[in-house]
């Protein structure tokens, strides 16, 4: 019983990063979109490059998670 505890503590930890992560990238892609100059651009692709790798971890940590419950 307390793994079930420990993972849905985990899991709705992980959700709350998740979502926090998705947010930051839409508000990233904004700031792209509105600002110019080469080095905005790189500058901005790599900040949502970052944001989308850490993204893809915690979803793939979730989706461990889930799949261990059926």
């Amino acid at each position: 019983m307390a793994d079930d505890n420990e993972s849905t503590l985990l899991l709705g930890d992980l959700e709350d990063r998740i979502a926090m992560l998705r947010d930051n990238i839409r508000q990233l892609i904004e700031q792209a979109a509105a600002s110019s100059g080469a080095g905005d651009e790189s500058r901005n692709a790599d900040r949502i490059a970052d944001q989308q790798a850490e993204l893809d971890k915690l979803v793939k940590q979730r989706d461990a998670i889930l799949a261990k419950r059926t």
